[in-house]
């Protein structure tokens, strides 16, 4: 079983600048996402970084708060937190998928995410994952998006040349035609 093994968690990264984190949760599962939420506060806390938070109705939703929240505020990162507990249907299968995949595309993009979303098979998994006192998957989410700020920061000023030298470098070099 998952909760009795031992694992390692990178220390928490030091900041120069506040970090500034979203917290969006679908609190469908209210007790659930409360452990969550308090979770993720408290490493954020813990890191000196500040949160405000949102809710949504579910978990399809995430991606596309943290979306908005990309192109129309000012986030260092964001912290995705919600739970699916398997049904009898096939819907817990997509909402699953896509909202990890809506998560991930965001995260190729650039922006920084840490996925706290539980899929669990019971309601009983997902209380042992949340709680701050068990598995922490709230603050897992939390300091996975600090790791990001933190990396996305450290390369922030570094740039990959594109291959060729604008026109005003071109003409400084004593160059008349490309």
């Amino acid at each position: 079983m998952a909760g009795s093994e031992s694992h390692y968690s990178l220390p928490l990264p030091a900041f120069d600048k506040p970090a500034r984190l979203l917290i969006v949760v679908a609190p469908y599962y209210r007790d659930i996402a409360d452990d969550l939420i308090a979770g993720a506060k408290a490493v954020i806390e813990g890191c000196g970084a500040s949160w405000d938070l949102v809710e949504v109705p579910g978990a399809l939703e995430l991606p596309t708060a943290i979306a908005m929240a990309e192109r129309q505020a000012n986030f260092d990162g964001y912290v995705a937190l919600g739970c699916v507990i398997r049904g009898e249907t096939t819907h817990y299968d997509t909402v699953c998928n896509d909202s990890s995949r809506g998560l991930m595309l965001l995260g190729l993009q650039g922006a920084c995410i840490g996925n706290g979303i539980l899929t669990v098979e019971n309601r009983e998994q997902a209380v042992v994952r949340a709680a701050p006192s068990g598995q922490d998957k709230g603050g897992g989410a939390a300091a996975a998006a600090l790791h990001l700020i933190a990396l996305s920061r450290q390369w922030s000023g570094q740039r990959k040349g594109m291959g060729f030298k604008p026109v005003d470098e071109f003409r400084l070099a004593g160059k008349t035609e490309a």
